[in-house]
């Protein structure tokens, strides 16, 4: 298992547009992904779950992945929090 953690550095932290990006890339991979935010678990995999979190800016989230492909999974969503503007 990986865990990381990120500090929210988009303005309007993670909203609609943000969090289907980050499901549509945390679906390709096999490995369960999960996303973490004050005292709840998630399934990134899930949009309805990582919305109703209500992650805003200067907030620290924790991506856990376990399974087969979890480095490449936690190097895919890693890649895109930066890419996107949306932590770091």
């Amino acid at each position: 298992m990986i865990e990381k953690q990120f500090t929210v550095t988009a303005d309007t932290g993670i909203h609609a547009r943000p969090a289907t990006v980050l499901v549509q890339t945390a679906s390709r991979y096999s490995s369960d992904i999960q996303l973490g935010f004050k005292d709840k678990k998630v399934n990134l995999k899930s949009i309805m779950g990582v919305m109703s979190l209500g992650i805003g800016k200067d907030t620290v989230i924790t991506i856990s992945v376990d399974g087969s492909d979890e480095k490449e999974a936690m190097a895919g969503i890693e890649e895109l929090l930066e890419k996107e503007g949306l932590a770091k």
